[in-house]
């Protein structure tokens, strides 16, 4: 087959550009034809609550990477389609996260299919964002009902999705990231990010939202004081970085939380990975988590909150414990995760779990809704 992939790549970072990636590897080693189409702007500079879009490395070179869409130009989506009509790819392949995508790539997917021969494929993330704006549900009827067919990684997206189309859809959860490396020796991992050994640290990994239930997780925190051991939130603010110090602060945790908030290259993830003996999810709201199938790569136990599809992907007594999404809640959840033994006990069973998790099952189900759609 002819596949085109349209959404974030090189030198677009973050953890969409990973999935772009590995998805094209995977279809190349099946022996299709395969290029990404990204960005020439993905967000313009005063929409982006980020310090940079972008990566520093060098682009892949077994992947053939092109920058082409433009977001915020409508001219260059009529451009894009056109060319994807006229090029006639079996399969164009898109990510779908944010309705600040839909204008964009709704209109090149509508003039793609035009051709009669292209089938546009969404693999689907969100449908209803986490942060909701009036645009929302009008740029998501736009775009939802101009693909073919979806896959979806939880049932509260699939929910969500019949609602806008009827198109096929079909579930598969949200694949292990095995490109960050292996565990190394937790001693490393603490010298390599500046960490004592002596203490132990429970991890918050990610982009800092307000929805991702940093400040419940503080003020569990300071409900449970623990001995020895620190919280170590790893991520760049998204948000208002002023007020989480402030609130840092009043809770009395300056010496109890570790701040390292900036965005951390892939270089390093495996070090956080390594440092933690538990990865925290205290979410207020959720649909899937790629941080979880971090965790699976580095078998580290997990706590999640009850929102979402969390507790799919991390069953209660699995690799994790699921608690409820309040202060309280996750104050309890940490003291049932760290009590004698709980965590050897997870930890026994990541090797049966991560099972489920495979790039190549993601794209199987993807090539199984192209097939519907013919």
């Amino acid at each position: 087959m002819k596949i085109t992939i349209l959404g974030p790549a090189h030198p677009y970072r973050g953890g969409l550009a990973s999935i772009m990636h590995t998805m094209a590897r995977e279809y190349q080693r099946r022996g299709h034809e395969v290029n990404i189409y990204t960005f020439t702007v993905q967000y313009p500079s005063l929409l982006f609550p980020g310090k940079s879009q972008y990566v520093d490395t060098p682009a892949p070179d077994d992947l053939h990477i092109e920058r082409v869409m433009n977001t915020v130009n409508p001219i260059n989506w009529v451009s894009v389609g056109l060319r994807l009509k006229r090029e006639k790819p079996d399969m164009v392949l898109m990510k779908y996260w944010t309705p600040f995508m839909a204008p964009c790539f709704a209109t090149i997917a509508r003039i793609a299919r035009s051709n009669g021969v292209t089938k546009v494929v969404c693999q689907i993330d969100n449908v209803e964002p986490h942060e909701h704006h009036i645009i929302d549900k009008p740029f998501n009827h736009y775009y939802l009902r101009g693909v073919d067919g979806f896959v979806y990684m939880s049932e509260q997206v699939r929910s969500e999705l019949v609602q806008y189309t009827s198109a096929p859809a079909i579930f598969s959860p949200h694949p292990m990231f095995e490109n960050f490396g292996k565990r190394v020796e937790r001693e490393e991992a603490c010298r390599k990010i500046g960490l004592d050994s002596s203490l132990k640290y429970t991890l918050f990994f990610g982009l800092i939202r307000d929805y991702k239930g940093l400040d419940m997780l503080l003020r569990a925190w300071q409900q449970w004081q623990p001995e020895g051991r620190k919280l170590l939130v790893a991520g760049e603010f998204y948000t208002s970085r002023e007020s989480y110090i402030e609130l840092i602060d009043s809770l009395g945790l300056k010496d109890r939380v570790v701040l390292h908030d900036r965005f951390i290259a892939d270089d390093d993830v495996r070090y956080y990975f390594s440092a933690a003996d538990c990865l925290v999810l205290p979410y207020r709201s959720a649909t899937q988590s790629g941080v979880t199938q971090i965790a699976y790569n580095f078998s580290l136990p997990m706590l999640v909150t009850r929102v979402g599809g969390l507790p799919e992907i991390v069953p209660d007594g699995g690799v994790g414990y699921v608690c409820e999404p309040t202060v309280d809640g996750i104050c309890q959840g940490l003291k049932r995760i760290y009590s004698e033994g709980a965590l050897d006990a997870l930890q026994a069973n990541f090797e049966s779990e991560r099972k489920r998790f495979s790039w190549e099952a993601m794209c199987d189900k993807l090539l199984e809704v192209y097939e519907q759609t013919k």
